[in-house]
């Protein structure tokens, strides 16, 4: 008779850690699918397999688990802060400017591919004031590290001759953000592509 083995049981906390983490993958897939208005509550606890209630005890609107839905895409599936990221880590020790653009290009695409289509989730719904301020916030706080990442590279290696740091920080939004990536992907570019393409665009837009 075969011996039975003992598999350790998971804390109340991992439980609950693991529930949210089922229901903010079901909402991505719900909201892909349904756009943030179509979407329901309901429909996310049932692809989740778990009630409704749990569903809005854990996240209350549909706007905060919107949100949540963005922070998890952004964080990675080591939940990594923004500055734990390891690319930044690259990004801060290069050598040259062309180096910094290169590590933030191959970070900035690992954030995309899991960040784009729930970004277009919620830019679809302009008119819904929660999913607005969802997009409000992320562009925010992507504006601010972003330009963090512009003063490192004027400060090492200097920004091409007539560009400020606001108008780099600019530059570097609109180049990098979903729309690009998911236009060029759709048009059937692959990731090593569409990487390439933004390694060379932002090394001559940006570096002096």
């Amino acid at each position: 008779m075969a011996k039975a083995v003992n598999t350790p049981r998971r804390t109340r906390r991992e439980q609950a850690a693991a529930t949210r983490e089922r229901m903010i993958r079901a909402a991505i897939e719900v909201f892909s699918e349904a756009g943030y208005v179509g979407a329901r509550m309901s429909d996310i606890a049932t692809s989740a397999g778990v009630a409704v209630q749990t569903v809005y005890f854990t996240f209350h609107t549909k706007a905060e688990l919107l949100q949540a839905c963005f922070d998890h895409a952004v964080l990675g599936p080591d939940r990594l802060l923004p500055m734990e990221q390891p690319f930044l880590t690259d990004l801060a020790t290069a050598e040259s400017g062309r180096s910094a653009v290169t590590a933030f290009v191959r970070g900035n695409t690992a954030i995309l591919t899991r960040v784009a289509a729930i970004k277009e989730v919620a830019e679809s719904a302009p008119h819904e004031p929660d999913a607005a301020a969802v997009v409000e916030r992320t562009e925010g706080l992507r504006r601010e590290g972003l330009g963090q990442i512009v003063e490192l590279i004027a400060e090492r290696w200097g920004l091409r001759s007539g560009l400020d740091a606001a108008e780099a920080t600019d530059l570097l939004m609109m180049l990098s953000s979903s729309g690009p990536y998911l236009t060029l992907r759709r048009y059937g570019w692959s990731e090593e592509k569409y990487a390439a393409w933004l390694t060379e665009t932002l090394a001559r837009e940006l570096l002096a």
